[in-house]
């Protein structure tokens, strides 16, 4: 039987801010990281159930036991930033919907891995009136990956993600290069061979923010998510997992291939 990559959580994992496979799919750093795995265990089958805009309780209740049906190998999971992001977080709630995550998948016996949010002061104002909160949930991460045994993605703080260039234009999402980076930086934290230099520093300079930069974020991305957060909808509401059954990886430069689309 092929090797079982199975990705679950939110729009980190469902690929938003990286460019689009064709017809318009996200690509991201999941998709990224199951072509790497191709080069140590050969073609990869591989599944996506993130959602856009999930919390960690609709995680755990839409996306784990589908996940445990598909009998993966790995397990990455996203899944707090949408929680830390509301005007109220009940931590210990918090800590046991990640808690029942890692539990049920260590138990299976699938290696588990979750990825901790790098320093954001530097990419947004929300940075730093989040920052207590962030700090807080990796150390959350970290307890679980210590009890568990579940795989540590190397610390993002003081990394490549601080950059603002490794951010979409709103400053929520990764960009391309950032999807890339931390395709690269699970890799190495899975021992593969060659993605050692995930935290390369950027060349070049950055792009000054100006009052037109940051009128347009505001206008654009800030206010349709606090008049969302208003009307209390979320960017997931109506929209189903990219990639909900097993498909076929089989090298890290082709997309992969389901059952129910054909080749792509």
């Amino acid at each position: 039987m092929s090797y079982r990559y199975i990705a679950i959580g939110d729009s980190l994992s469902e690929g938003v801010g990286d460019l689009p496979w064709p017809g318009g799919t996200p690509r991201g750093w999941t998709d990224r990281l199951a072509g790497l795995l191709t080069v140590q265990h050969g073609p990869v089958e591989y599944a996506n159930l993130a959602v856009r805009g999930y919390r960690t309780d609709q995680v755990r209740e839409h996306q784990l036991d589908q996940a445990l049906g598909l009998a993966p190998d790995l397990v990455t999971i996203t899944a707090g930033m949408n929680d830390i992001l509301r005007p109220r977080v009940d931590f210990d709630a918090l800590q046991a919907s990640l808690a029942g995550l890692v539990t049920a998948f260590r138990e299976s016996g699938a290696d588990v891995m979750f990825v901790p949010i790098p320093d954001l002061k530097g990419v947004s104002p929300a940075g730093s009136l989040i920052d207590i909160r962030r700090r807080r949930l990796n150390a959350i991460y970290r307890q679980l990956s210590d009890q568990w045994g579940a795989v540590s993605l190397a610390g993002t703080e003081g990394t490549v993600f601080e950059d603002p260039r490794a951010w979409a234009v709103d400053r929520l999402h990764l960009s391309q290069l950032g999807h890339e980076r931390l395709a690269l930086g699970a890799a190495d934290a899975l021992g593969l061979a060659g993605a050692s230099d995930w935290n390369a520093a950027l060349e070049g300079t950055r792009s000054p923010r100006t009052f037109r930069t940051e009128a347009q974020w505001w206008w654009f991305y800030v206010l349709p998510w606090v008049n969302r957060r208003i009307r209390g909808r979320s960017s997931g509401d109506g929209r189903v997992a990219k990639l909900p059954t097993l498909s076929l990886v089989e090298s890290a430069e082709t997309r992969w291939v389901s059952t129910t689309e054909g080749p792509a």
